[in-house]
């Protein structure tokens, strides 16, 4: 039943150290790993209980026979408690404890004596997952899954003996469901499958009004999870030892709810997004909705928002009041906290006005946990925004969050710099655990691009150690895809992210925008003339993450983690040809000269190239576009509801009569002058076909 590499036992190393770079990457990398001689078959394995099953113990027996008959296509026999078949290598579960505990819990303790760690051993006798509880055991069970090598009836897993344990105890992610598109229930469902690899334990659900409501049928009634779905989604998570935390926003960010007429009298502002918290119909409202949602969500943590108050300091100023912004905001917080912790509710706030407004610090809710959130890195220490908790002994998590959500691919690089060094300023404050954000703010975002970041941001707060980001891609892509196509996948990770910094570097923070603008716009042609090799180093990378993608399809990849990338690397290719046109055409017309030439120099230096109806400048650009739009709403309906596709390909068909506007001006030009008439400036020529700045807008 054992392969030996060589005819040594298994040998006393030193911790984390021999062998590790042999093996498959582990991802979060486990606290402590010893390496041994040897590889254990896993042809005709069992999985035994070394206790009586309980219902999570029996779903993880589930979920680990299926990764290994997926991954390798042996079947292994799951044996009933109190029976163990002869001659077969056992995968025993072994769980502690009368009673499981599966979620995390408030007052939950990170470290080697927590309710989440685990032993695995893998030796010549057996493999044994020890664990107190099921979620333990399962996370035993995800590593053993990363542990397995080779393939079909060759797989085998290495000698080794872990003990890990979670650095940090609460490992959250929060996914926007409000501000861009609606994620079909089955597409949370496996954001969730793929969260559990590395280790999250919350999910944050982030809903302004985009859950179902009794007694509100006009509210979002197209883009909403009904309350079925998400107890189908909070079940699911539970499952796989995700908590589903609900994340409102309870005092802004709520202009979907003011624009129905009927409850726009609630704002501070007419059809504004802020509750106005001297109406007295406010808390009436918030009692229902706290109540209903309370019923919905049976996590002990809730989230409430109270970020960005935008609307407060003009409505108050509006009417006279001097320093009352602040104040309302506390009382209305108090309240409204005050509502879910009738419900046993541990309420969660953002820390935004609170940072702003440190006056009312002595005045929140005694048990408040702060959120802090900051997206970008350049204050390493987040000074701003943990000092006052810190020096106020305010319970708090932090926030990063993926740079996704205004691109046209992640922007990995700020996003890794974001959690590492939140997270670690998050060490140094105390923090209680960390939530990556995933936005979809631009309501282009094709979600499952980011799921890298995703994976990052789970497996960070397990480590005590930072991530290895030089690897990470590499790590990733070895852990996801097959063997074959794993090299493909982490070169086509590295390109992607390099040619989006340097659109974010040509094109300005928001390239995602930027994709839609006119770019003959003084703006834009000003400001990229002289970097037509930025532009190509743009596109050969975005090209370079194509091919790999395309290879890595053609080998058999899962199509459902590679398509939305794939549309990222061509926009991102479309975007460099986009702005690169202005700049060649202008070097093109600079070159035929002050007076238009002769009908063959013509010709040949000009409409041939430029707006002849097969493969020249313009006409191309309006092919790409088309062409890549089915591809692009094929995969927003497989993660998405239909909700605001129209909207976002509204872009794209304005993106293509652009160009067709464009090509529409240059043919009229051509066919309006003659040999030997002025050339006046292109710009002049085409004069933006667009009647605003931008030509998607």
């Amino acid at each position: 039943m054992i392969k030996k590499k060589c005819m040594a036992m298994l040998a006393i190393v030193i911790w984390c150290q021999p062998g590790y770079a042999e093996h498959r990457p582990l991802l979060p990398r486990p606290q402590q790993i010893r390496y041994g001689n040897g590889q254990v078959e896993l042809r005709d394995a069992q999985i035994v209980f070394g206790m009586a099953p309980e219902a999570a113990d029996l779903f993880t027996a589930a979920q680990l026979e299926r990764w290994i008959r997926e991954q390798t296509g042996l079947s292994l026999t799951i044996v009933s408690y109190g029976n163990r078949g002869g001659g077969k290598l056992s995968i025993v579960f072994d769980r502690e404890g009368p009673k499981d505990e599966p979620l995390p819990r408030p007052g939950e303790q990170p470290g080697p004596n927590s309710r989440e760690a685990f032993d695995l051993s893998v030796t010549e006798q057996g493999v044994k997952i020890h664990a107190r509880s099921s979620a333990g055991i399962f996370w035993g069970a995800q590593t053993l899954r990363q542990l397995m090598e080779g393939e079909g009836a060759q797989a085998v897993l290495p000698v080794v003996e872990i003990h890990d344990w979670p650095a940090m105890a609460y490992r959250g992610t929060m996914v926007d469901i409000s501000h861009g598109p609606l994620p079909r229930e089955s597409e949370i469902e496996r954001q969730l499958d793929f969260l559990a690899r590395w280790k999250a334990n919350q999910y944050y659900l982030y809903s302004e009004d985009s859950i179902e409501l009794e007694g509100y049928p006009l509210l979002n009634v197209r883009a909403r999870l009904t309350k079925e779905e998400v107890r189908r989604i909070v079940a699911y998570g539970r499952e796989r030892h995700i908590d589903v935390i609900p994340n409102f926003d309870l005092f802004g960010h709520q202009h979907d709810f003011f624009r129905i007429e009927e409850y726009s009298e609630m704002s501070d502002e007419p059809h504004g997004t802020e509750f106005d918290a001297r109406n007295p119909k406010v808390m009436p409202l918030m009692t229902d909705w706290a109540n209903q949602f309370a019923e919905l969500f049976p996590s002990p943590f809730v989230s409430i928002g109270f970020d960005e108050t935008f609307q407060i300091e003009m409505a108050t100023r509006a009417q006279g009041a001097n320093n009352e912004p602040a104040e309302l905001f506390v009382k209305q917080l108090t309240a409204v906290a005050g509502l879910f912790e009738k419900h046993g509710k541990h309420v969660m706030a953002w820390d935004d006005i609170v940072v702003k407004y440190p006056q009312v610090i002595p005045k929140l809710p005694p048990d408040l946990i702060a959120v802090a959130w900051y997206y970008t890195s350049e204050d390493p220490t987040y000074k701003r925004w943990l000092a006052p908790l810190i020096s106020h002994r305010i319970p708090h998590f932090v926030q990063p969050g993926l740079t996704s959500y205004d691109d046209i691919a992640p922007d990995f690089d700020t996003s890794f710099e974001n959690i590492d060094t939140f997270l670690a300023a998050g060490r140094r404050s105390g923090a209680w655990g960390l939530i990556n954000s995933v936005w979809a703010d631009d309501a282009q975002l094709l979600m499952r691009m980011s799921w890298p970041g995703m994976a990052y941001g789970a497996a960070a707060p397990w480590q005590s150690d930072p991530i290895n980001r030089t690897n990470f891609f590499s790590d990733y892509a070895r852990l996801m895809y097959p063997a074959a196509v794993a090299a493909d996948l982490a070169s086509a990770l590295s390109d992607m992210t390099i040619a989006q910094t340097d659109a974010k570097k040509l094109l300005g923070d928001q390239s995602m925008f930027a994709l839609w603008e006119d770019p003959f716009f003084p703006t834009y042609y000003k400001k990229l003339a002289g970097h037509q090799q930025d532009l190509h180093e743009t596109r050969m990378h975005a090209e370079q993450a194509e091919t790999a993608l395309f290879h890595a399809k053609s080998l058999g990849a899962d199509p459902a983690t590679i398509n939305s990338l794939l549309i990222g690397s061509e926009l991102l290719d479309y975007a460099g040809e986009k702005f690169q046109t202005p700049l060649d055409l202008g070097a093109i017309w600079a070159k035929v000269g002050p007076k238009r030439p002769d009908p063959e120099r013509w010709w040949n230096e000009w409409e041939s190239q430029v707006t002849h109806y097969d493969h020249s400048y313009v006409i191309d650009l309006m092919d790409r576009i088309t062409d890549l739009k089915p591809a692009y709403r094929s995969e927003w309906l497989e993660e998405y509801a239909p909700y605001r596709l129209g909207a976002a390909l509204g872009r794209w068909d304005a993106e293509y009569q652009y160009w067709r506007g464009v090509h529409e001006k240059l043919r009229h030009f051509n066919d309006s002058t003659q040999a030997g008439d002025p050339l006046p400036p292109l710009d002049q020529v085409i004069e933006s076909p667009t009647a605003s700045r931008g030509s998607g807008q």
